[in-house]
């Protein structure tokens, strides 16, 4: 169960670096294996920043991005980052065809 959590969030990552390629070296760089002690702490900090979203600076997506960060060295975070992920991906396409209709 765990290999299958590493993979999808693997090609969740890829997913991100499809949609945005500037943040592409930056996520490259970020999910190699010697980086955990960037990768953690700036996990922490954005998920931090994400609660505190209200604040001018801070905003609401530094939350997921949090949570995909340490989902990478947090194998219990896996399972639920990658049900959330694909979950908000579902809602967010429904959405937007419904808009469409008007």
């Amino acid at each position: 169960m765990n290999d299958k959590n590493r993979r999808r969030l693997d090609r969740q990552f890829d997913k991100i670096e499809r949609m945005a390629p500037p943040a592409q070296r930056v996520l490259a760089f970020l999910r190699r294996p010697g980086v955990r002690l960037i990768r953690v702490p700036l996990g922490i900090l954005l998920v931090l920043g994400g609660i505190f979203s209200f604040l001018p600076v801070l905003g609401l997506w530094m939350l997921p991005v949090g949570l995909l960060l340490l989902a990478i060295d947090l194998p219990f975070l896996r399972g639920p980052v990658n049900w959330s992920i694909v979950r908000g991906q579902r809602r967010w396409t429904t959405w937007r065809r419904s808009r469409r209709k008007f």
